[in-house]
């Protein structure tokens, strides 16, 4: 176990901490505020950044999709530089932040802002960003990386920069009050599968991230459970999990896996299935698939977070586990959202891992694309 942390962004949590916008910002700042599409207008987080701005000069673009396109972010590359921004600030879930991280990075580039996706362009520095939290689930608000996806030819991919990592971020559970279900269902199911990407791969004997995922994964499950009784433990429970589902700390030093994100990316670009649940759908078969590297892990985490005791088809009952806890909360393990030949869908998704290079995932890089073409086959 060898490795550098540090995640310097800091984290203002509770009720009534959107007031900490204030001091977080320089005053002598130009600061545009980035959003989605206008529901912090109506639970009054629009009026209380606004009003912690107001020593700010300050401008906004909103319009930011559920899943950020280049297309929409160029526009507010193209704001950025007319008007000489010098501060970004975030305003809603994952989408937003990471969409906002592709403005900071690629506002400095004069290139085409997609280089920063293929590598073209490496930043070396970002305009500053802060962000404003509204819907807990991928972690974004404290991490370096972002995903974005390309309208023009379906591509949904992402990029890492430690110049994009905010410079603070606010976690007011208050401000998931007004959320949808759905939207609280796939915050829960998306903090699971970032967890399970950094802990299903095999035993390490690193106690402290090992045993902190294993807590994180019972918290969500203990949240799942309790969905319908939700108050602000509750919701404060859920907005802290996830931030810590994906800050770094339980993948340090950690073998990591994201082939269940890579492939699942692809059903959300070709048919806009929820992030969260195109995870679900991949994730079962995936484990399934990879057994003879994963068995000792799914194991492990059948004793410590299902309380299963050993037995010969521990890790089966384990993932059958999963799959339980993507019911209760009412999320398909099944293709079921795409419409048509299901054959085709999958010969779509592999096109799409081939043309993007991803022949071969996992942390054993044992997901070939024949794999992967199995792993779709049996999610239908």
């Amino acid at each position: 176990m060898k490795f550098s942390y540090v995640n310097p962004t800091v984290i203002h949590f509770g009720q009534g901490q959107i007031v900490q916008i204030t001091n977080s910002i320089p005053k002598d700042s130009k600061v545009l505020v980035i959003y989605g599409g206008g529901s912090i207008k109506k639970n009054g987080v629009y009026d209380q950044v606004t009003a912690a701005l107001g020593d700010h000069e300050w401008l906004e673009f909103s319009g930011v999709e559920a899943n950020p396109t280049k297309e929409t972010l160029d526009k507010a590359i193209d704001i950025v530089k007319a008007e000489n921004v010098t501060y970004l600030l975030a305003v809603g879930g994952g989408s937003v932040i990471d969409g906002t991280k592709y403005v900071a990075a690629a506002s400095l580039h004069d290139g085409d802002s997609w280089d920063l996706i293929t590598g073209v362009y490496k930043p070396e520095t970002a305009i500053p960003l802060g962000v404003v939290l509204t819907l807990p689930a991928t972690g974004s608000e404290s991490n370096m990386g972002a995903v974005v996806t390309k309208k023009a030819t379906q591509e949904k991919l992402g990029f890492l920069s430690p110049t994009v990592r905010p410079a603070f971020a606010v976690l007011d559970p208050d401000a998931m009050k007004t959320l949808p279900e759905r939207q609280l269902i796939n915050g829960l199911v998306d903090a699971w599968v970032h967890v399970c990407e950094q802990y299903i791969t095999s035993p390490t004997g690193h106690m402290v991230q090992e045993g902190y995922a294993e807590v994180l994964l019972r918290n969500l499950i203990v949240l799942g459970d309790s969905f319908e009784q939700r108050d602000d433990a509750w919701r404060a429970n859920l907005m802290w999990t996830a931030n810590q589902a994906l800050n770094g700390l339980i993948g340090t030093g950690m073998p990591q896996d994201w082939a269940t994100h890579m492939i699942g990316h692809q059903l959300t670009a070709l048919w806009h299935v929820d992030h969260a649940r195109s995870l679900a759908i991949v994730q079962p078969s995936l484990l399934r698939s990879q057994m003879e590297f994963k068995q000792g892990k799914i194991e492990q985490m059948g004793r410590n977070v299902f309380g299963l005791s050993s037995s010969d088809d521990l890790a089966e009952r384990t993932i059958n586990a999963i799959e339980a806890f993507y019911a209760k909360l009412k999320v398909d393990t099944r293709l079921s959202e795409v419409e048509g030949d299901k054959s085709e869908a999958v010969e779509a998704v592999i096109k799409k891992l081939e043309d993007n290079g991803y022949l071969k995932l996992g942390e054993n890089q044992a997901i070939t694309i024949d794999v992967s073409r199995q792993i779709l086959e049996n999610a239908l």
